[in-house]
């Protein structure tokens, strides 16, 4: 019963009674932090119809990522970060030192754990000494503890504990925007903060490092077969997967992403 659910809502469904607009979803980035499978870091590229396209996660490849897909940094409103990890976070100083010198004048947002404002500085100045001086726009940083919600240039984002230490609170994240629900685990091992986050969500996006091994704070295959009957998010894509699940795609009934996997909700 659980494949057979997850199978179907890999198909996607059409919200009744909701007025929606389209939200095209571009993995730009879909691996682990060693690059698995040739993949670059976790980048996931939101855009809403009529409204400047958003990140979840930027990591330390992030850049090179929208750029070979033609996605265009400049436009980005607002990056969203699950935890402080450099996979996840550490493309960040390479995409504000790109807004700089491509001459960008409109502020942009990060969203992340209590922490973010001051890791984000000693990351600029550690891998560009005198980066984190003034710009010609502005950097706006907004801490999100577990459990707090907060709006972002009209997206509404709340935020779950993840169970992975980085050096600050880790966070499962669900944005709304374009009435439009994304419910997304970043690294974490199984909670039933997942479940929650996920709930009637349009597309919940799940780490699946492993199939089953257990590594410690991190999110299995096998976890997620085993609590399929509690994500009733419409969509499951999983990412963050290392050569242990890239390996035997057929072993999986969920969707898979890959580089420059895009579908629209």
């Amino acid at each position: 019963m659980g494949r057979e659910r997850a199978a179907e809502r890999g198909r996607g469904h059409v919200r009744r009674g909701r007025v929606t607009t389209a939200v095209t979803v571009t993995f730009a980035g879909s691996g682990d932090a060693f690059g698995s499978g040739g993949r670059y870091q976790a980048c996931i590229h939101l855009r809403p119809e009529s409204a400047s396209p958003v990140l979840l996660d930027c990591g330390a490849t992030s850049l090179s990522a929208l750029k070979r897909l033609g996605l265009d940094p400049g436009e980005i409103a607002v990056v969203f970060i699950s935890h402080l990890h450099g996979d996840h976070f550490g493309g960040l100083p390479f995409l504000i030192l790109d807004g700089q010198f491509s001459r960008r004048t409109t502020p942009l947002t990060v969203v992340g754990p209590p922490g973010t404002a001051a890791r984000l500085a000693d990351a600029m100045e550690c891998l560009f000494p005198g980066s984190s001086a003034p710009r010609r726009f502005a950097v706006d940083v907004t801490e999100l503890a577990p459990g707090a919600a907060s709006t972002a240039c009209g997206i509404a984002v709340r935020a779950w504990e993840a169970d992975h230490p980085s050096g600050a609170p880790a966070l499962i994240l669900r944005v709304d925007l374009a009435g439009k629900t994304i419910a997304y685990t970043g690294d974490t091992a199984w909670t039933g903060a997942i479940a929650d986050a996920a709930a009637d969500a349009d597309l919940l996006i799940a780490e699946a490092y492993y199939r089953d091994k257990g590594i410690p704070y991190h999110l299995r295959l096998a976890d997620l077969q085993a609590h399929v009957d509690q994500l009733t998010a419409r969509r499951i894509i999983l990412t963050h997967m290392s050569a242990d699940v890239l390996d035997v795609p057929h072993m999986t009934p969920f969707e898979q992403a890959h580089d420059g996997f895009t579908i629209s909700l």
